[in-house]
């Protein structure tokens, strides 16, 4: 009989309870982060949505940054980075500076999904 443990991940979009701010939603974000931190757990995710009230998740580079600056063991990733939203070349420049200055704790997710309504992908991909 083996001693398994299964690596557990928060998946957090960063949502803006009515009445509060996108800042405290960081903020609770960097709360979870480190408690999960905290608990063992193994990963943290990032979703992508944009131009939505109640979502604050809208640049996960720089929000990956700033809980990576915060934490020290947990693995962070985009859950994930709606592809034909970006640069291919940018979001590879984005997360390779990530993974230097966080280096084996950078996890890129990419999807194909728009992340938005239509006029707002229609302004991301201009």
């Amino acid at each position: 009989m083996t001693d398994k443990t299964i690596p557990f991940s928060v998946l957090d979009l960063a949502p803006i309870p009515e009445g509060s701010s996108a800042k405290e939603a960081f903020t609770h974000s960097l709360d979870l982060a480190r408690l999960a931190e905290k608990r063992g757990y193994h990963r943290y995710w990032l979703a992508e949505h944009h131009n939505m009230t109640g979502i604050a998740s809208a640049a996960t580079s720089v929000l990956i940054g700033y809980l990576a600056a915060n934490t020290t063991t947990l693995h962070l990733g985009s859950g994930g980075v709606m592809l034909p939203n970006h640069s291919p070349l940018v979001i590879a420049e984005q997360f390779g500076t990530l993974n230097t200055l966080y280096p084996g704790r950078i996890d890129l997710g990419l999807g194909r999904a728009p992340g938005s309504d239509q006029p707002t992908m229609r302004a991301l991909r201009r």
